[in-house]
């Protein structure tokens, strides 16, 4: 069955093992686990493996078990009857019971005071819930699915996590990789926020120049995909040429990376990308997984297109054009052999070349 990766976009190695992993748990009932740095993208993650689950047409109830004030997390998690306390004035359902059938995400679970812990691993355990001023418990069908930025392990060997609920929540444990361990990924992520911003603000969308890609492979990213994301909006509305240079970037990177004749190069899938040449091979096919090796084939997508910032006229002109060059390359610019590579007439070609302004 083809992988749903619910809009995870990224081509590298450590991402391909994730989604390997995501695969084989999604169609299961076990729980899982999903750690990883702040912004990586962990609630995206377990939107997939709800999508590719036996659960898909059921809720989908996430819960930031760090943002919601600690008294009044259980009556979020478990619901209250009337006057459980001061201001309930009527019998509420929880966050449990509103994902019956489906998947509750429990986002940041390493916030979670130990009392409602307790209460947790019940649920886990027993497959109920009790209400807040209840008297009586409830069966719920849900797949619980937890996330953390923390150390789990080091939380439990200083007691503020529980040991019992932690191995129960990490049956199948799942780690987002951070973006400066995830490659070219960066460049993939930046074109496609960056087509988005710019369409969003209705204004042409800006290309990359050479330097500043190598300037963004080479920066941290200590924010993740969240922070890269709210630096291209920044991009698209303060930058005025049409491409970004290392000169619109901030001090804070420039400053991280340093000399930028010191950085390394691009990749090879990298250098001769711009807007007038993608390369076909730096996509991921349908399942997220690495694309094809060099010499086959990828069918592209309306990602493909929006990781570009291309329209579908642009982006079949900017393949034409490439195979062009690369049959005139192999040919030694004659233009019949080119044209016999590419199995069109050479009038057809010259004319090609003509409306790109070359010389016949």
């Amino acid at each position: 069955m083809e992988l749903n990766t619910s809009g995870i976009i990224g081509q590298s190695t450590t991402l391909a093992d994730v989604f390997r992993v995501l695969g084989k748990v999604a169609p299961t009932d076990s729980t899982v686990l999903v750690t990883g740095e702040s912004g990586t993208g962990k609630e995206l993650l377990v939107r997939a493996l709800h999508a590719n689950s036996h659960r898909a047409e059921k809720p989908f109830v996430p819960i930031n078990c760090g943002a919601i004030p600690k008294e009044l997390l259980e009556s979020e998690l478990f619901g209250h009857e009337k006057g459980a306390f001061t201001h309930a004035i009527r019998s509420r359902p929880g966050r449990f019971e509103m994902a019956d059938g489906g998947t509750i995400f429990l986002d940041e679970i390493g916030e979670m005071e130990l009392n409602l812990q307790v209460k947790i691993l019940r649920v886990l355990q027993e497959k109920e819930i009790e209400r807040v001023g209840g008297s009586g418990c409830k069966k719920v069908d849900v797949r619980i699915v937890a996330a953390t930025n923390r150390d789990l392990e080091a939380e439990v060997k200083a007691g503020n996590f529980r040991e019992d609920l932690y191995y129960r929540l990490n049956v199948i444990p799942l780690q987002l990789p951070p973006l400066r361990e995830r490659g070219t990924d960066v460049l993939l992520l930046a074109r496609h926020f960056l087509a988005h911003f710019c369409r969003k603000k209705e204004r042409q969308v800006l290309q990359l120049a050479r330097d500043t890609r190598r300037i963004l492979l080479a920066y941290t990213w200590p924010g993740n995909v969240r922070e890269l994301e709210n630096f291209m909006e920044r991009l698209s509305i303060l930058v005025d040429g049409s491409s970004v240079e290392p000169a619109d970037l901030p001090v804070k990177i420039l400053d991280q990376v340093g000399d930028i004749s010191l950085l390394p190069g691009l990749p090879d899938e990298e250098i001769c990308t711009g807007p007038s040449s993608p390369s076909m091979s730096q996509y991921p096919d349908k399942a997220g997984l690495p694309a094809a090796e060099p010499g086959t084939f990828v069918w592209p997508d309306l990602s493909t297109l929006e990781m570009q910032g291309l329209n579908l006229k642009d982006f079949l002109e900017a393949v034409e054009n490439r195979l062009i060059d690369e049959a005139l390359v192999r040919a030694d610019g004659v233009k019949n052999q080119a044209a016999e590579l590419l199995g069109i007439k050479r009038t057809t070609l010259i004319e090609k070349l003509k409306k790109r302004g070359n010389q016949s």
